[in-house]
């Protein structure tokens, strides 16, 4: 990995290289928990009273449990139900 300092190109160091993993790791579950939100927003309206399934109450309730799963943010979403 590079960086331009003063219009020329430096290798980074390895502590910088460390410090640029760690803050990617840290924005992991961050990025993992809006995709979360994304879907729970859009699956809103099958969560009306009138029109809520079994399927989709399960669906949304694994959206809200997904961070709590073992190896989050490391895991799969679940799927919508069609």
């Amino acid at each position: 990995m590079i960086k331009i300092v003063d219009g020329v190109e430096v290798t980074l160091t390895d502590a910088e290289k460390t410090e640029i993993t760690q803050r990617q790791n840290n924005m992991l579950p961050v990025a993992k928990r809006a995709e979360r939100d994304a879907l729970l927003a859009a699956s809103d309206v099958h969560a009306l009273a009138d029109r809520i399934t079994d399927e989709w109450r399960t669906y949304r309730q694994a959206l809200r449990d997904l961070p709590a799963q073992s190896g989050f943010p490391d895991v799969d979403m679940p799927v919508a139900p069609s």
